[in-house]
């Protein structure tokens, strides 16, 4: 089995709306968890940026990630709880690990 693929996204949340964004987003995960392809996720809050976050999340496969999750039913329910939250709209993009170098 390969190694898993690690989708990056930049979250950059509406000054004062930290605390919905949160709320939402502990609703959300629970779409993502159930997504075929699925390895695991973490959210962290920036600390010298407050409105600033990082989204991880593993993937079986880039697939999993494009195709399975953005072209499911469930990803509608992910946008719309999440979406409107973001300004600028962030840029996702996926990371392979390097050989010989531990994950």
């Amino acid at each position: 089995m390969s190694a898993p693929i690690l989708e990056v996204a930049i979250l950059n949340v509406i000054p004062g709306q930290n605390a919905e964004f949160e709320a939402a987003f502990r609703v959300a995960q629970g779409i993502i968890s159930g997504m075929g392809g699925y390895v695991r996720h973490t959210l962290q809050r920036c600390i010298e940026r407050p409105s600033e976050y990082v989204l991880l999340v593993w993937w079986d496969s880039l697939e999993a990630h494009t195709v399975g999750f953005r072209g499911s039913p469930e990803y509608a329910q992910w946008r719309t709880l999440l979406h409107h939250f973001y300004d600028p709209f962030p840029t996702v993009l996926h990371y392979g690990a390097v050989e010989g170098i531990p994950t």
